[in-house]
């Protein structure tokens, strides 16, 4: 007898990480897939470690309690001040994001390299942890991109104010001879196009939306080992989206970026709040 597929449960501070369910979703059709944007506390990028620990844990278990069987930690902020302990609480397979240091490092030709990131990321112990490792022989630039992912969570992508923003942040990147750029924000993807325009051919923009999904497809596929024998014609997985902030907002997002016909829930008051 066939078993229902997994449930992945998966969160951010927005909507950013749809950046990365999409990713999820051209690889896993099947999945069940459970979003929570705890937008409430938007963005993460500039709360405290322990607020960020403590959003962390209230939505894991809240993801789980609704039957998700992993969790896609879809925030590199939140991975960098929580997936250890959330890893130490829960049963459940966790994947978090890294910014992808070690395959920039591989294809820098001037020996530069820059990371786009939340203040919170560019000072973590984990980014550091990432530079030791793969990119101690470069130089690696940390550049804190405060007021991008409210610019996203506005759907502002091609504005003169984005445009103003990203140019006051990459230009000076740019002059240090950066060639590859580092999105270490699930939020930053959505401004690729105006980033590239920005930068042109010759720097090379990384994100890690479709390493992270193989790698959680490879996860899901140990729980539902069947999946791969399934054919595309079944039917495809459900989808739930939850928030803790404004909703007509969430749902105007979705409809940009994911689909028209989706709608967010607000989660419960015990839910948004935090002690």
């Amino acid at each position: 007898m066939k078993t229902s597929p997994p449930t992945i449960g998966v969160f951010d501070s927005g909507m950013g990480g749809l950046s990365v369910l999409h990713e999820m979703r051209l690889l896993m059709p099947q999945a069940n897939l459970i979003y929570v944007a705890d937008s409430a506390w938007l963005p993460y990028g500039n709360k405290s470690e322990a607020l960020v620990q403590e959003r962390a844990t209230i939505i894991t278990q809240f993801l789980i309690h609704q039957g998700a069987s992993m969790i896609v930690v879809a925030c590199n902020t939140a991975t960098a001040a929580a997936v250890s302990d959330l890893r130490q609480t829960f049963e459940v397979p966790i994947i978090g994001m890294e910014p992808a240091v070690k395959p920039a490092a591989e294809l820098t030709q001037t020996g530069v390299i820059a990371v786009l990131a939340t203040e919170n990321t560019t000072k973590s112990q984990r980014l550091a942890s990432l530079t030791t490792r793969f990119a101690d022989h470069i130089t690696v630039l940390t550049q804190p991109c405060h007021g991008l992912v409210e610019l996203v969570e506005a759907h502002a992508l091609d504005t003169p104010a984005t445009f103003a923003l990203l140019e006051k942040y990459i230009t000076p990147l740019l002059s240090a001879e950066a060639d590859v750029l580092i999105l270490g924000c699930t939020h930053y993807p959505f401004l690729k196009p105006a980033i590239q325009s920005l930068v042109g051919d010759k720097v090379k923009i990384l994100d890690t939306g479709a390493a992270i999904a193989r790698h959680v497809q490879k996860q899901w596929l140990m729980l539902y080992p069947d999946d791969n024998k399934q054919n595309s014609d079944e039917q495809s997985g459900s989808e739930f989206f939850y928030c803790t902030g404004d909703v007509q907002a969430a749902n105007h997002l979705l409809a940009q970026f994911w689909r028209e016909d989706c709608r967010c829930i607000l989660l419960p008051e015990t839910i948004k709040s935090a002690s």
